[in-house]
């Protein structure tokens, strides 16, 4: 039996596709997103240790964190880029960084970023790293991209069974519609799941000092037929097309019914939703030589 090869440049232009129709399911449930999410920024802000002055990259910054929260550390004399495969994502991200001058955004490959190397302190990824087709080309851009000695803190999710946030209302849906499991070697939200894979890629794209570190989020929703609006909203076209296409309209509440009760079932505390969510926080640093480090 032979597994089809993923083409790169199809598998692009969908990411950017998704994202782009995903934009604003994201916009509407940041708030609630962030929550629990702003605990991980944190805790990536730490790892990287950022501060004033300093150059930050943030890969993948969907709707701009934590691009925004790291321009806050590093103050007027720093700066923060983030790049992101999706125009449609950074025009959130843009419209919620009016009036912060040491911000920017721009499209990018996350494979080859347009930057000099040595041109970052600090690199952050939160939830990013994983929609890479050749991670190991990005690992490898990404030391490039560090100064001598600088620091990668990236987040990325543990395994499905314990990061229900991502996984229970895509898995609910899908099993509903009995659609069959993505490709395992496609890039997606628990492409970076096993922690010793993880830190393994990391050292062979020339990482130092690589740790990796545990946190559990607690996502909460107001109710169970929040969680299933949110899932809903942010549903990638492909998922939503099987749901019309099966059922005979994308809303059709026998689906969505079916996300609300089983979170209820799993999550819920009587009105609201916990969802314990395991991520990875992962740190490690650029053993490149030869830049020229940051400016006093």
């Amino acid at each position: 039996m032979t597994t089809q090869r993923l083409d790169p440049d199809s598998v692009k232009q969908g990411q950017r596709a998704t994202w782009d129709a995903i934009s604003a399911g994201w916009d509407a449930w940041s708030d609630d997103f962030e929550r629990g999410a702003a605990e991980v920024t944190r805790r990536l802000l730490d790892l990287g240790d950022v501060g004033p002055g300093q150059r930050v990259l943030d890969v993948a910054t969907g709707v701009g964190e934590p691009a925004l929260t790291a321009a806050e550390a590093v103050g007027a004399r720093g700066s923060v880029l983030g790049v992101d495969i999706s125009p449609g994502m950074l025009d959130v991200a843009r419209r919620r960084a009016r009036g912060r001058e040491n911000v920017e955004f721009a499209v990018a490959d996350l494979e080859a970023i347009d930057r000099p190397p040595g041109s970052f302190d600090v690199v952050l990824s939160r939830w990013g790293l994983v929609f890479a087709v050749d991670r190991g080309a990005m690992l490898r851009s990404l030391a490039d991209l560090l100064v001598p000695g600088g620091t990668l803190a990236a987040a990325v999710w543990g395994p499905p069974s314990v990061a229900p946030v991502m996984s229970l209302g895509f898995s609910v849906v899908s099993e509903v519609l009995e659609l069959p499991p993505p490709p395992p070697d496609a890039p997606g939200p628990f492409a970076m799941s096993d922690p010793g894979q993880a830190a393994r890629e990391l050292e062979a794209a020339g990482f130092a000092q690589v740790s990796v570190t545990e946190t559990v989020v607690p996502f909460e929703w107001a109710t169970p037929e929040d969680y299933a609006r949110f899932s809903r909203d942010v549903a990638p076209p492909v998922l939503l097309r099987a749901v019309r296409d099966r059922c005979g309209g994308e809303d059709d509440p026998r689906v969505w019914r079916a996300v609300s009760d089983a979170v209820r079932e799993a999550h819920g505390d009587g009105s609201s939703v916990i969802l314990p969510s395991t991520t990875w926080c992962l740190r490690a640093v650029s053993a490149a030589t030869g830049h020229a480090g940051r400016p006093a």
